[in-house]
């Protein structure tokens, strides 16, 4: 029955996120271009509210938990684990007043409606997996922008998604620039749940029903702590909190 429910929704969904998608193309552009930054990144909130609530659609519930209130006014590492490119726009949304910038592969910096024009104009890090100088490079930047504008950076450390919600091996490279670049700046885990699921059938059709989230971790104070230590202690929160969410499904 998922599967049906799955088949005859899933084009209403992918229709429906193609015409935010460029709809919200041409705000960017007029908002970046007319009113400047600001007025773009509140484009860019605008369209991620829209595309998290288009999965109603597919009778999807998503929500997000906060270990505690994070500061504004400092700059934030937040480090999560990934398993759908919806965990991007759920970031986005969830975490919008730190205005986050994402660690991001180089191939989704162009040929996507919205996405790749945020992603060049937004100060995300785009590397270059197969050059490993040049993504280090890349996420250094990130980490001295974030550090001057108090601003986030997000940085998935698993380097690509899982599909079946099982957590990847980490790679702590990318999150130690990071730090080092962004010495004031706060590292904040964050668990997403689930949203593989919204694929547990492939590309087509989607799930039905799934229950997604984010949950905020306790952030990591980097003070007195080696940036090998942050990394480590960032990725042991979340794997705690995916043994106790997987113990309770």
């Amino acid at each position: 029955m998922k599967t049906f429910l799955g088949g005859v929704l899933t084009p209403a969904f992918l229709l429906t996120w193609v015409i935010l998608l460029l709809v919200f193309h041409a705000a960017q552009v007029v908002a970046r271009r007319g009113s400047g930054p600001q007025a773009h990144r509140r484009s860019v909130d605008v369209m991620n509210f829209c595309l998290m609530h288009a999965l109603w659609i597919l009778g999807t519930r998503c929500s997000v938990r906060f270990s505690e209130l994070l500061p504004t006014g400092r700059p934030i590492i937040f480090v999560a684990n990934h398993q759908n490119k919806l965990d991007i726009p759920g970031i986005s949304w969830y975490l919008r007043r730190h205005s986050p910038k994402f660690v991001s592969k180089i191939e989704l910096g162009k040929g996507i409606l919205s996405v790749s024009y945020n992603l060049r104009h937004s100060g995300a890090a785009l590397i270059d997996r197969d050059d490993p100088r040049q993504s280090l490079t890349e996420i250094g930047r990130l980490g001295k922008l974030i550090e001057s504008t108090a601003s986030s950076a997000v940085i998935f450390p698993e380097g690509t998604r899982s599909i079946t919600g099982e957590l990847n091996p980490f790679s702590a490279a990318g999150v130690k620039i990071l730090i080092k670049k962004a010495p004031r700046a706060l590292v904040v885990p964050v668990y997403i749940h689930n949203t593989w699921g919204l694929n547990r059938y492939g590309r087509f059709p989607m799930s039905v029903g799934e229950r997604i989230s984010w949950t905020v971790l306790p952030a990591i104070e980097p003070n007195g702590k080696s940036p090998d230590e942050v990394a480590a202690l960032a990725e042991q929160s979340i794997r705690r909190e995916f043994a106790a969410q997987s113990a309770g499904a």
